[in-house]
């Protein structure tokens, strides 16, 4: 009989995160995920999360009571957003231009709204008036838009729609999974009804929590419900209980989760918003020059180009599989491929959050330079990481 052998522990590769996410992770906030465990209800841990709640408001830029962390990844946060303001049979108008607005779409039908989209290529974004059409056609209870679109690195202005979404009585809420802490974010001051993100993009937290926050319209429109929310664990009515003054028990929230979300918090306001928003720009600007010295150019639109994730076309005669392959067995290097109508054409890099650093810039060029250049693309040596120099010390 064969002795018995205990597994191994397991031993990840170290990796260098420049997909869509997750993002690379600070030390502190990995450090924060090994703390004891406190029980959920325990006065410590409630005492965290009252004042996690208060760095999601500085974060978000709002005051609306109803701020949190909802157990799960960004896509919890949508659905949770669509099923708490959905009831069967409201119309719902989807904005799609790219997966994630698609993704929105079978979260509201799944949810009984009448939902209908009004679509943009891949790349694009909306113009106010398109919007401003639709709403008056359609006359919706809500409105759901991609702030930061992660299939294409689009970057949709939300300020003006928000004020015609309201015009037409209809509530607007908005996908920011990929733009919280990475660009501005302005529930209040744009008038925004709801929101959701996620903690494994810009945040540099691992992926396990959505943070969400609904205005008093719409935290008024979920508690006149006639119906009772589709899913029981995402109902905003008895999860607020938990996370407001009464503190009933819903469900086991993730401890160490909750612990990793309000260090990255903390750094987040101990960098300052605008100081953060400037650097992931700054790094965008010289990743995006050493890749046009390299003839490489965005997908994305000119000028709703987001920051901190960058989706590049592949030159032709280029394999994506090949080139991913090997950044990651010869740098650890992770980009992401191409989603839905951009798969095999385009990569994503991002730079979010603690991964928006200047060496992650120069390492990832580097990388890719040589990696064309094996392929035979036409690539003069050493441009890329020349004009990225450039940038960085216009900016100094």
């Amino acid at each position: 009989m064969a002795a018995n052998h205990a597994p191994a522990p397991f031993n990840p590769s170290t990796r260098v995160l420049l997909g869509p996410g997750p993002s690379e992770v600070p030390p502190r906030v990995l450090a924060a995920m090994g703390y004891p465990l406190l029980g959920h209800l325990d006065p410590e841990f409630v005492a965290m999360m009252d004042e996690t709640q208060g760095f999601l408001r500085q974060v978000f830029k709002t005051e609306n009571r109803l701020t949190m962390a909802v157990s799960g990844t960004g896509s919890a946060g949508m659905e949770a957003v669509v099923v708490n303001l959905i009831e069967p049979g409201d119309k719902m108008l989807v904005c799609v231009n790219g997966v994630f607005g698609a993704r929105m779409v079978d979260v509201a039908q799944r949810a009984g709204a009448d939902v209908h989209e009004i679509n943009r290529p891949y790349g694009e974004v909306f113009d106010p008036e398109e919007v401003r059409r639709a709403l008056a056609a359609i006359q919706p209870k809500l409105i759901g838009i991609i702030h930061a679109e992660t299939s294409t690195g689009a970057w949709q202005p939300i300020e003006e729609i928000a004020k015609i979404a309201h015009e037409h009585g209809a509530m607007i809420a908005i996908d920011t999974v990929t733009s919280l802490a990475g660009v501005p974010v302005e529930i209040d001051a744009w008038g925004i009804d709801a929101a959701y993100s996620g903690t494994q993009k810009c945040l540099s937290c691992p992926p396990g929590l959505a943070p969400v926050t609904f205005s008093p319209r719409a935290a008024e429109v979920i508690s006149t419900r006639k119906t009772k929310v589709q899913s029981w664990y995402l109902d905003m009515q008895m999860i607020q209980r938990y996370w407001g003054s009464d503190r009933v028990y819903h469900h086991t929230a993730p401890i160490s989760m909750n612990y990793a979300l309000r260090e990255a918090l903390a750094l987040v306001i101990e960098e300052g918003l605008e100081a953060r928003q400037a650097r992931h720009m700054l790094n965008h600007k010289a990743l995006k020059a050493g890749l046009a010295a390299m003839g490489l150019g965005y997908a994305t639109a000119e000028g709703h180009q987001l920051p901190q994730l960058n989706c590049v076309l592949i030159p032709d005669g280029i394999d994506d599989m090949v080139v991913r392959k090997r950044l990651l067995a010869e740098w650890g290097i992770e980009i992401g491929g191409g989603l839905g109508a951009f798969k095999g054409k385009a990569w994503r890099i991002g730079l979010m959050g603690y991964g928006s650093r200047p060496q992650n810039v120069t390492l990832v060029l580097a990388a890719l330079e040589t990696c064309l250049r094996d392929l035979g693309a036409k690539v003069e040596p050493g441009a890329a990481l020349a004009v990225a120099s450039a940038a960085y010390s216009q900016a100094k």
